[in-house]
Formats: C-alpha cells, sequence, structure tokens
C-alpha cells in the first residue's frame, strides 16, 4: 500500500521586521546632524566688529540676552528650537534670566546688541543683571571683521 506523504502547512509569522525601519531612522539621523549645525538661532542684531576670540563651546549652554534697535529685548537659551526668542521688556527679561539662571547656575551670559544702540543701554542692562540676577560676568557679543 502506497504511503501518503503528507505535506505540512506553514505556521504564519505575524512579527513586524523592524530593520528597515532602523535603517531609515539611522538615515534621518545623519541627515538632522548634518543640518542642525546650519540652522542659526537667535535675533537679528547688526553687530559692532572687532577682532576678537572665538568663544569655546566646551562651556554651559550659554543665555543670549539680545536687544535690537527698537529696544525689544530677546533671551536665547543655546540653540534649542523651543526656546525661539520672543520679544520682551526688560523687566520680564530680568525674571525670566533670573528663574533660568536657578535651573543652570555656572551657565555663562552674553550681550548680543544692536551696533546702533547707545553705550549706555547696553551699560543699564548689564547693571540690572548684576543688581537683579547678582551676575558678575557678562561677555559682549561681536562680529569678526572681514
Amino acid at each position: 500500500m502506497p504511503q501518503l506523504v503528507r505535506r505540512q502547512r506553514r505556521r504564519l509569522n505575524a512579527e513586524i521586521n523592524v530593520v528597515p525601519y532602523i535603517d531609515v531612522m539611522l538615515v534621518l539621523l545623519v541627515i538632522f546632524m548634518i543640518t542642525a549645525p546650519l540652522i542659526t538661532a537667535g535675533i537679528q542684531v547688526d553687530l559692532p566688529t572687532a577682532d576678537s576670540e572665538v568663544i569655546s563651546s566646551d562651556e554651559e549652554t550659554p543665555f543670549i540676552v539680545s536687544f535690537d534697535s527698537e529696544e525689544q529685548y530677546y533671551l536665547d537659551i543655546g540653540a534649542s528650537p523651543d526656546s525661539r526668542a520672543q520679544p520682551m521688556s526688560r523687566e520680564e527679561l530680568l525674571e525670566k534670566v533670573v528663574s533660568e539662571l536657578e535651573k543652570s547656575p555656572s551657565s555663562p551670559i552674553y550681550i548680543n546688541g544692536d551696533k546702533s544702540v547707545s553705550y549706555g543701554e547696553v551699560i543699564e542692562l548689564m547693571d540690572q543683571l548684576r543688581k537683579v540676577a547678582g551676575i558678575e560676568n557678562v561677555g559682549l557679543m561681536t562680529q569678526q571683521p572681514e
């Protein structure tokens, strides 16, 4: 009597293959790593030119206090996109600087002022930062001459 060969059915595989998703994720990571430094954050101000050294990047995330020729103040914390600067008054700026310094007290503070702003305005801002927030060291940002 001939023996019947019985064929077994293959069991269905219900798993998700994640290898293509990992490949796509790595490609996106490389794209973001390349484009992130190209994105400039901050307020457009016309900085004065001076022959100075470039700031080292090994410090903590800096606080950049900017103000333009229309006396609008901004606070940029590093280059994070969630800290897109909104115009504020000087009092609001000082309150925000104090609250941010409580989170990271050793962060450096730089003033990014338009060259058309009077020297007295810069000094008043530095003095108020010293009085209100207790900041003793403030850096002034400049643009390299061409």
